[in-house]
Formats: C-alpha cells, structure tokens, sequence
C-alpha cells in the first residue's frame, strides 16, 4: 500500500470510519506484529503492542505526514513501545516449545523427523540472534524481515547512515561466526566449512 492510499485511508480515519481503520489494520497489522515479536519475544505482549501502536493511529491518525514510509513511520511508535516494555518488564520464566515437537515426532507422521530438523534449525538462528545486541538485532530484523532501505533504519534508530552499514556487517559476521560453531557442536562441522 503505498503513501497516497495510506494518506487517504487516514483522512476518512480522522473522520471516524472505522471501514478505513479495519482496512488500514488488515494492511499493516502482520508485518508490524512480526517486528514486534523479534523484537520482544512474547506473543501476547507483542499483540498488545501492535494494538496500541495502531490504536495511536485511530486517536490521531493526522500525526502522519507523509515525509516517510508510512510501514516506517508505525515501527517507530511500536519500536518506542517496546523499549517502554522492556523498561518495565520482569524477568520472565523461560518458554520452551518442544513439547509440539516431541508430539510431532511421536506422531510418527511422514514429516516428522523434517518437522523436527526444521525446528532446531529455527532454533539455531533464533539463538544465534539473540547473541547480538539490540541494535544489531534491530537492525537485521528491519532490513533483511522488513525490507527497509539503510536510510529509513538510520531514521528508526536515530544513528547516521555508515552506522546502520556498520552495524550490519558486524552482525552478518556475528551470525556466520555463531552459525558456524552450532553446527560445528552438533557434528556437522563438514557443512560449517562449506559457509561462506
């Protein structure tokens, strides 16, 4: 959806039509709900944060004024709101979901082992991802799962543009370097060598 139908969306928004509001939601809810989830890692608090940050546009849906990427401009808020949840956030008791998986392995469907070596490979990255720092993280995320340019990161993270640049080489070079240790750990150091 590109600015001008965004822009149209939220004049009739200003006006109170909820159609528009639903429109606009159903449009940008996903995305944004996948940023925030990397970023903070808990379901139910990333589909409050997605709520709030859309319910921002409801309440004054004229703060947009078109200078950025409207996708741009919402993870701005979500990303303030979820700097404000990590703030005031307790230390939460660690999640783990192989239960799914010990049921889908014992299931003995066709799939399973697939299902299996699909999960620890999510798990590998996930990990790996986590090893860097927020910004890194942050910056990996906006550009590679949301497909921002490097000067609209730079507008996110109020950092020049060499920064996102550098930021990004360290964190291609972190997850390699992590990558390459998981699978050399779990005996397959033969496809580690074969990384580029």
């Amino acid at each position: 959806m590109d600015n001008d139908e965004v822009l149209r969306l939220l004049q009739r928004i200003e006006r109170g039509d909820e159609a528009a509001f639903r429109e606009l939601y159903r449009a940008f809810s996903r995305r944004l709900y996948a940023y925030v989830l990397r970023q903070h890692g808990d379901p139910a608090q990333a589909e409050e944060i997605v709520s709030d940050t859309l319910y921002e546009v409801w309440k004054a849906p004229a703060k947009f004024r078109g200078d950025a990427q409207f996708s741009t401009w919402l993870i701005g808020i979500a990303r303030n709101k979820v700097l404000m949840a990590f703030r005031s956030r307790k230390p939460d008791a660690l999640h783990d979901d192989l239960d799914d998986v010990a049921e889908s392995v014992a299931s003995e469907e066709p799939g399973a082992f697939e299902q299996l070596a699909q999960h620890e490979r999510s798990e590998g990255v996930r990990h790996c991802m986590d090893k860097l720092s927020a910004e890194h993280r942050e910056c990996v995320h906006l550009v590679f799962y949301e497909g921002l340019g490097l000067a609209e990161v730079a507008t996110l993270q109020a950092c020049p543009e060499n920064t996102v640049k550098t930021r990004l080489f360290h964190a291609r070079k972190k997850l390699t370097n992590c990558l390459r240790l998981l699978l050399q750990r779990e005996g397959g150091s033969h496809l580690a060598g074969a990384a580029p």
